[in-house]
């Protein structure tokens, strides 16, 4: 029986989890299969990547989260309402194949950083605004956060990193980067946020997870912040992506 292959779509994947989790899960289950990275610099290169390997489902990560969704045939409702997919289901369907997306980050954010609220944490700043982000900002929407996006260039909807001063950061005790600052090899790196004002009040969640401590949660667990990195995040949603890659409807 011939290896079915699953896959991430991205560029750079030098930092990627997702293959060595799934291979991993291959391997331990005894399921005949193979997941690759593809590298690919350009969203239009996906086209000969489905061609060129018999692909039976995808992740998607940065640069491509949104530009993907053009190139789909059906998009799930959370997923159309972030605007950024990072599972590709394969669906056989009237002897065609129709490429469908869905958006796990949702799962996976929102069942790690649930464990560490407290009742006073009722406002989020979310460093960036890519695809993760849009996906944190419905994530805590739905848990009834107010959120506003921390951007480096003055955008509508987002402030910029110098607007944060004490009241703000006094205000907006949930910090979220959904941004690449910190991330290997540059992980010396940190957000530009006022660090003095952070408090034990404070939860500071990095979607980052190499390295497992990066600069921003160093900070701010220096001034008495809980903080977390994007490991869990990352299984929560490689568990999610699973079971809609296997689901059979």
């Amino acid at each position: 029986m011939e290896n079915k292959i699953y896959g991430l779509i991205g560029y750079p994947l030098g930092h990627s989890f997702s293959k060595s989790y799934f291979n991993e899960k291959f391997s331990k289950e005894g399921i005949l299969a193979e997941y690759l990275n593809f590298e690919i610099k350009e969203i239009d290169q996906l086209v000969d990547i489905i061609k060129g390997n018999h692909i039976c489902g995808l992740n998607v990560t940065i640069p491509h989260k949104r530009a993907v969704i053009d190139l789909l045939d059906e998009i799930d409702d959370v997923a159309k309402t972030i605007g950024a997919v990072n599972v590709i289901k394969f669906i056989n369907r009237d002897s065609k194949t129709i490429l469908k997306g869905y958006n796990t980050d949702v799962i996976g954010f929102s069942n790690s950083i649930s464990k560490m609220l407290k009742p006073n944490n009722k406002k989020a700043l979310i460093l960036g605004t890519g695809g993760v982000s849009k996906a944190i900002d419905y994530s805590l929407k739905r848990m009834g956060i107010e959120t506003l996006f921390v951007s480096r260039e003055e955008k509508h909807g987002a402030i910029t990193y110098d607007m944060l001063n004490k009241e703000i950061m006094s205000e907006y005790t949930i910090i979220v980067n959904a941004s690449p600052v910190g991330m290997y090899p540059n992980i010396d790196k940190a957000p530009q946020i006022p660090y003095e004002y952070i408090t034990n009040e404070h939860i500071v969640f990095d979607t980052i997870y190499n390295p497992a401590e990066t600069m921003l949660m160093k900070l701010s667990a220096d001034k008495g912040a809980s903080v977390k990195n994007g490991l869990e995040m990352l299984e929560g949603q490689a568990i999610a992506a699973w079971k809609i890659w296997n689901d059979k409807q």
